[in-house]
């Protein structure tokens, strides 16, 4: 896997929506807060595109996609933020061209499915984080939340994945494993089945996490994902945030049901999804997790894009 070259500050960093429309009154602000961070912003056409709930039609948002990983001048790409849409440009994209121009490619959510494509069709490491125009622009976004985020834009360093301290991860079955980090928010890893952008677990570390959906729809697609033997391939798992979806006693019976037979490391209770404090991730990274100690470091492959 390729890592794109870190950020720095001066760099220039475009800003775009794959899925739902910013709110207008949201754009500035989220400009803002990547330009405190020492970048420069480049907002494109779908920062300001409406059609229904989306940033413009599939055509603009794949357009917009095409032209920052094109463009030489700009060094990084960050989602604004997610919703709905994002797998219905994946048929419009040129993964020959992205594959060709591996840049640092940053957020969540609906966001996911593009994280799946890049990763398996492109072949660059991409990034898991919090968002300019949700998370970003929020008040109580924390020195945690930042710390993390910039560890990832900003450096080369191997990582360690550490919860914030009053928060602590929690083992579900012990071990250790080494592989791949894939995955991201359910809903999008559930809906890839069966298509050419299937996740590909095999050998490799899944995460999960979601938000707003109830338990039964939890282990509704769990159960997808198991019959489909997403799990059965996966070297070892972490379960992030399950935020506004249902009680926790009632996940972790889900969880322990699905999971624990299949005999490999489970960490569950990570931060990161759609809560704060949230860690952010390098999916597509080779990561080491162990289950026993609660411990998770990230590497930086050797590969780096220009």
């Amino acid at each position: 896997m390729i890592r794109p070259r870190p950020l720095k500050k001066g760099d220039t960093v475009g800003l775009i929506s794959v899925s739902g429309a910013v709110p207008p009154e949201k754009v500035q602000p989220a400009i803002a807060s990547i330009e405190r961070l020492g970048l420069k912003v480049v907002a494109g056409e779908t920062c300001y595109a409406h059609q229904g709930y989306f940033a413009g039609t599939a055509t603009l948002r794949a357009a917009d996609v095409h032209r920052m990983f094109r463009d030489p001048t700009i060094n990084g790409i960050f989602c604004m933020r997610g919703g709905y849409g994002a797998t219905k440009i994946l048929p419009q994209l040129d993964f020959d061209m992205i594959r060709a121009h591996p840049k640092v490619f940053a957020g969540y959510s609906d966001v996911t499915a593009l994280h799946i494509a890049f990763n398996q069709l492109c072949g660059f490491i991409t990034y898991h984080t919090p968002m300019p125009s949700t998370e970003f622009i929020k008040q109580e976004m924390d020195a945690y939340t930042w710390q993390s985020f910039k560890q990832h834009m900003m450096t080369e360093e191997a990582i360690h994945l550490e919860n914030p301290v009053s928060q602590p991860m929690t083992t579900l079955v012990a071990g250790c494993a080494t592989g791949q980090l894939v995955g991201g928010n359910l809903t999008l890893v559930a809906a890839s089945l069966g298509t050419p952008y299937d996740i590909d677990t095999k050998g490799k570390i899944l995460f999960l996490e979601d938000i707003d959906e109830n338990s039964q729809r939890i282990d509704r697609m769990f159960t997808q994902l198991k019959l489909a033997g997403k799990f059965d391939e996966a070297a070892g798992i972490l379960l992030g945030a399950w935020t506004n979806c249902g009680e926790h006693s009632v996940l972790q019976t889900i969880f322990r049901e699905m999971l624990v037979s299949l005999n490999k490391p489970i960490i569950a209770d990570i931060a990161c999804g759609h809560c704060l404090p949230t860690m952010s991730l390098p999916l597509g990274a080779t990561i080491v997790m162990d289950a026993d100690h609660r411990r998770i470091i990230a590497f930086n492959d050797k590969e780096t894009g220009t």
